[in-house]
């Protein structure tokens, strides 16, 4: 999808665009979630991930550049090896397919896609110390040149499952060399908070956090 976020002082507003299954009991979702900002501060896009009905696996990026500007492209690669958060191509997050070691990963229930604009000033901007200034209402965001290829549902069962599809090829089971050398780049200069090293939140790291994720 190519998203132009909201401009100006968008303090307290999330901007999202995600895919989700949602179930009484078992959720899965991954999150792209652009947390607004006041005037003239960095635009951070959160992502998340939920599997088997678990979450809180936030990590936040700061983007490079004023996505408010202009269209910017924000897709997701999901197969059975990892899912892939990308901003214009650049990898933002990789998590890994770790269920060999007992942890959770998406993979076995259909997902819808969406997007969301709502308010969120009780902790999206500074931690919730930076309030929604509604005299700048109402905000808007723009979504255009929206691609989606994978298996329908309804569809063929074993169509998720089809070694012909692109994206589970050799090429897209793990990221090469160029986009592993852009990962490296935005997490040593643009990564602010990464759930795995919240040691406040969580003592004892997730599992997957050991798993090189």
């Amino acid at each position: 999808m190519k998203i132009k976020l909201i401009p100006g002082d968008s303090a307290g507003t999330v901007t999202a665009f995600y895919m989700n299954f949602d179930t009484d009991n078992l959720r899965d979702e991954l999150d792209f979630e652009f947390l607004g900002n006041m005037s003239g501060q960095p635009y951070t896009v959160q992502t998340n991930l939920y599997a088997h009905g678990k979450g809180d696996r936030e990590q936040r990026v700061n983007l490079w550049f004023d996505p408010s500007a202009t269209f910017h492209t924000y897709s997701i690669l999901w197969n059975h090896h990892h899912v892939v958060f990308s901003v214009d191509d650049v990898p933002i997050r990789v998590y890994k397919n770790n269920e060999v070691r007992g942890i959770p990963y998406p993979k076995s229930q259909p997902m819808g896609v969406y997007s969301t604009l709502w308010e969120a000033d009780d902790w999206a901007t500074r931690g919730g110390l930076e309030k929604i200034d509604w005299s700048k209402a109402p905000f808007y965001a723009y979504y255009t040149t929206f691609d989606i290829e994978g298996c329908s549902v309804p569809g063929p069962a074993a169509c998720a499952s089809n070694p012909i599809n692109w994206w589970e090829a050799p090429a897209y089971q793990e990221l090469d060399a160029l986009q592993a050398r852009r990962y490296k780049w935005v997490r040593m200069n643009h990564l602010i908070y990464d759930y795995c090293s919240n040691k406040s939140r969580y003592p004892v790291p997730p599992p997957e956090c050991y798993a090189g994720i």
